[in-house]
């Protein structure tokens, strides 16, 4: 079906919705050169016009990735809930958007449309708003998940404590999950990128993880972020994992350039279920995304990047995860170009996410070649925290010496607690008050005295001086 609508003198046409949406995207690299974006800006706002007048039935019957090739657009068809989208059957995405700004739009209310809400739909209303109304429709929008933890309480966000290391030292990774744990810093996860993705070494890095954890007594999951595959393997041989992680993308193909399919996310869950290790939820799935994946992989399919990146977010919440979190500034300027178009990206991914039902976290990040700053992560972190998201991602001294790219520091998340308010999770907030961390309010104790971690951290020192 074409979409048309007059402006500026011209008559502005656009061949289907997949066309619309692309031409209504917010200005960024990546479609610009995938030749998908609009040519100019009244080329732009007249396709969010067309967009804003376009039913939101119409997403039911149009075609973006066709459902025979992909197992993706099966997932989200087959799944549509026609009940739950009943009551916002008759709208526009115009309308749809006025009333997600409304006091209508309740938690209770956007909790009952989600499962009659697909990918695009909740991508081309996102197209039509500003940054404030990302902001303020998400902060409605509540995900819960647990595993020894509670994540996406209101009034509360958690950190990823991200301790990597380029060579996967023990030593290394030891130091910066403890300099991590001192300044408050990991209730959402200890998440290592291994340098390599061996089970071998896969299990090495789980186990020590693990072994901190339970020495320290510490109300949180760990994390290696090795591939799938890996991590089935290494649970088969009796590794202790708590979350399993992937990479996904918003196609079969973007999904098979990672190695993985619905089928293989599936096995990792009931593997992942099958070692109990849960003490309060069965959350066990940890995702990644970001715009530009499909693109990347030459997998859109003539789709704009963030409406392949909503697509991926029905795989995700088929798998009831704990955490996923898009990497918004991490592929590189040839999607995202500036510190704009990072903060845009940012808050679209998480009110997408969100809207979905999925437990959103964003990695606040850049990399060194791309035309952004601290000060523009500054801004995306406020303006996140303020949306509610589930957790963000934090390294030593805000630079990642593995992966090479730029992050948020632990302070930079306590900045963020100060000037919003926002607790941890409760049982990890309970946990630094108990070791003498923080103190009635939360905060941290200028000068700590973590009696109760000094038998841990011994512990572990002379652990570690063993294996060497």
């Amino acid at each position: 079906m074409a979409y048309s609508i007059a402006l500026d003198g011209t008559n502005w046409r656009f061949s289907d919705l997949k066309d619309l949406l692309a031409k209504a995207t917010p200005k960024r690299s990546g479609d610009e050169l995938a030749g998908l974006a609009a040519e100019s800006a009244v080329h732009r706002i007249a396709a969010q016009m067309a967009l804003a007048e376009a039913p939101l039935a119409d997403f039911l019957t149009a075609t973006f990735v066709p459902y025979e090739i992909d197992e993706v657009t099966r997932l989200i068809v087959d799944g549509h809930d026609a009940a739950a989208f009943r009551p916002i059957a008759s709208m526009t995405v115009g309308e749809f958007r006025e009333w997600l700004l409304s006091p209508q739009a309740t938690p209770e209310a956007l909790a009952a449309i989600r499962p009659g809400l697909t990918p695009e739909m909740v991508a081309a209303v996102s197209k039509l708003m500003r940054l404030q109304d990302l902001v303020l429709v998400a902060a409605k929008c509540r995900v819960v998940t647990a595993f020894r933890n509670t994540i996406g309480l209101p009034g509360r966000f958690a950190t990823r404590l991200q301790p990597n290391h380029p060579t996967d030292d023990s030593r290394g990774i030891a130091a910066s999950l403890v300099d991590g744990l001192l300044l408050g810093a990991g209730d959402a996860v200890f998440g290592v990128n291994p340098a390599t993705d061996g089970v071998q070494d896969y299990t090495r890095v789980v186990t020590l993880l693990d072994d901190i954890r339970a020495r320290l007594d510490v109300p949180t999951q760990t994390c290696c972020l090795g591939h799938v595959t890996t991590a089935i393997k290494a649970i088969n041989k009796g590794a202790p994992v708590d979350l399993v992680f992937q990479s996904i993308a918003g196609s079969e193909g973007a999904n098979a350039g990672f190695g993985v399919s619905l089928a293989v996310l599936a096995e990792a869950r009931d593997a992942a279920l099958s070692l109990g290790r849960g003490t309060i939820g069965r959350n066990v799935m940890y995702f990644e995304t970001g715009q530009g994946a499909a693109l990347s992989a030459n997998a859109h399919h003539g789709v704009d990047q963030q409406t392949m990146e909503a697509r991926a977010y029905a795989v995700a919440r088929r798998f009831e995860p704990l955490l996923v979190n898009t990497v918004v500034g991490f592929i590189g300027p040839e999607y995202l170009y500036n510190g704009k178009e990072i903060t845009r990206a940012g808050l679209e991914d998480h009110f997408c996410g969100k809207m979905l039902g999925v437990p959103m976290g964003v990695d606040v990040c850049y990399t060194n070649h791309c035309d952004a700053d601290q000060d523009d992560m500054d801004g995306l972190l406020l303006l996140l925290v303020n949306a509610g998201v589930n957790f963000v991602i934090t390294v030593p001294g805000a630079d990642d010496v593995m992966l090479n790219y730029q992050s948020l520091s632990y302070h930079d998340a306590l900045s963020a607690r100060d000037i919003t308010g926002r607790g941890r999770a409760p049982e990890f907030e309970a946990w630094l008050a108990k070791v003498g961390l923080t103190d009635s309010a939360g905060r941290l104790r200028p000068d700590p005295d973590p009696l109760a971690m000094r038998p841990g951290l011994a512990a572990i020192t002379a652990r570690l001086e063993a294996a060497e």
